[in-house]
């Protein structure tokens, strides 16, 4: 794989447009999108949430971001917060690596060290009876990830698949308990 240079986010595809569906009735008073991209995402929970959070450690993502969304911080995940959400939303980097060549897909060992990060960070933001949906797939270790989930306090499941020609996308809605 090559490495993306620093100017590039990651641009909508399949993967996030499937999360922004599921995600676009959801309706609250807070929300964050942690590795917002493009701020697709954030787009949409803006029209249901009247104030909305994106994260991302690419700063050029923000950059882009900033153009359709207000409040964007260049952080990792939800590490630099200080404040409760009613939902959280992220499209993980999931894809099993050896090393992070591109922080937008490359979730390290069977997928899950760089999902796993993320997970713990956005449920110290999450309220109480909050929700964080995530997506992630089948090529990743994704039954371990929700028991991971389940561990932090979390009743989970799987609200939506997608089946693509080499993977399925698995859309995974949590509450915390």
């Amino acid at each position: 794989m090559q490495k993306k240079s620093s100017d590039e986010y990651y641009k909508p595809a399949e993967d996030t447009l499937f999360l922004a569906d599921n995600i676009q009735n959801e309706k609250g008073s807070t929300a964050l999108d942690i590795g917002t991209g493009s701020g697709l995402l954030a787009k949409v929970l803006s029209e249901n949430f009247s104030f909305v959070v994106s994260t991302d450690i690419n700063f050029n993502a923000l950059k882009k971001a900033h153009e359709i969304v207000e409040n964007c911080i260049c952080c990792n995940a939800a590490d630099t917060l200080n404040c409760n959400f009613d939902l959280v939303v992220c499209n993980l980097p999931y894809l099993p690596s050896e090393e992070i060549d591109d922080c937008a897909v490359d979730g390290m060992t069977e997928g899950l060290g760089v999902a796993t990060n993320i997970i713990q960070s956005a449920s110290k933001t999450i309220r109480q009876n909050g929700k964080l949906v995530y997506l992630t797939s089948t090529l990743a270790h994704y039954q371990e990830l929700v028991r991971r989930t389940e561990n932090l306090g979390f009743s989970v499941k799987i609200l939506a698949r997608k089946k693509l020609f080499f993977e399925e996308l698995v859309l995974v809605e949590c509450v915390k308990l």
